[in-house]
């Protein structure tokens, strides 16, 4: 089997849940673009521009960097020598419940969490630990990995607490926080005969039982931006994965992000981006 990632065998990778290696310091790029069926999580030192989401991070000095597998990503290019070390690992190999909940890896997050001195030398630390027990055959390897696991996210959160962790403590936040976990929920779309059942306000207002005048206060409240908004981005994204990774075609694409005629989501498409569907499609 070819590997999606230089030196990482993939199969192993799916058969035991979990891998930890050290970085390459040079590699041909770009990588394979695509989504993928793990987690990642990384400790990364250099010059890094990433792609992520549709958006292109540098990643300077040393840095802590947390992957959905949703979101489609890939390195870019790198600038001098990089070193660190990455974990990937499977959504059966954690507790899924402390994936799902954890804001370090909400898609429209950066999931990059800059490090000083201190910080980037615990952390080191912790990933020489993982990588050690990984190559040892110790009997209870995945527990200990698993916990070294959830102890950099505890420590991530503690150095870089969540910007509206504050805001999830009053009714606006909780709301917020709901229609968030529920919008990204319906996410990535993997067959186009099943196709986006929430796609405006007041289905979403339905859903969680609330009137949507005041779903729409919370939101704009805590975020800035209005629930059609982040419904509109959370669409326009996954339209751009969809056309750049699969090879369905337009109307299927219009029909399983809910759209009844493939004009409609031509125009949809068009007015958020600027382009059509077909033109993206060959960009």
């Amino acid at each position: 089997m070819t590997d999606e990632i230089p030196g990482v065998n993939m199969e192993d990778l799916r058969l035991k849940g979990f891998r930890v290696h050290a970085l390459q310091a040079s590699q041909e790029l770009p990588l394979r673009r695509g989504r993928r069926d793990f987690y990642k999580m990384g400790l990364v030192n250099g010059d890094m521009t990433v792609q992520y989401g549709g958006e292109l991070l540098e990643l300077k000095g040393t840095v802590l960097f947390f992957v959905n597998p949703k979101v489609p990503h890939s390195v870019v290019s790198r600038v001098n020598r990089t070193s660190g070390y990455a974990c990937l690992f499977t959504e059966t190999f954690m507790n899924s419940r402390e994936l799902h909940e954890s804001p370090l890896f909400r898609a429209g997050d950066s999931p990059v969490i800059p490090l000083d001195s201190v910080q980037a030398a615990l952390m080191d630390t912790i990933f020489r630990q993982m990588l050690a027990v990984y190559q040892e055959d110790y009997p209870y390897k995945s527990d200990l990995i698993r916990n070294c696991i959830s102890l950099v996210l505890h420590e991530a959160l503690r150095i870089q607490p969540p910007k509206q962790a504050a805001a999830f403590q009053n009714g606006a936040g909780r709301v917020t926080h709901l229609f968030l976990d529920l919008l990204e929920r319906q996410f990535p779309i993997e067959r186009p005969n099943e196709p986006l059942r929430l796609r405006n306000p007041q289905e979403f207002a339905e859903r969680l039982s609330l009137h949507v005048n005041y779903l729409n206060r919370a939101v704009k409240q805590v975020t800035g931006k209005p629930t059609s908004g982040h419904i509109a981005a959370r669409i326009a994204a996954e339209a751009k994965a969809l056309l750049q990774y699969t090879d369905w075609n337009v109307a299927d694409i219009a029909y399983a992000l809910g759209f009844e005629y493939p004009s409609y989501f031509n125009n949809y498409f068009k007015r958020l981006t600027g382009i059509t569907p077909n033109t993206f499609r060959k960009v």
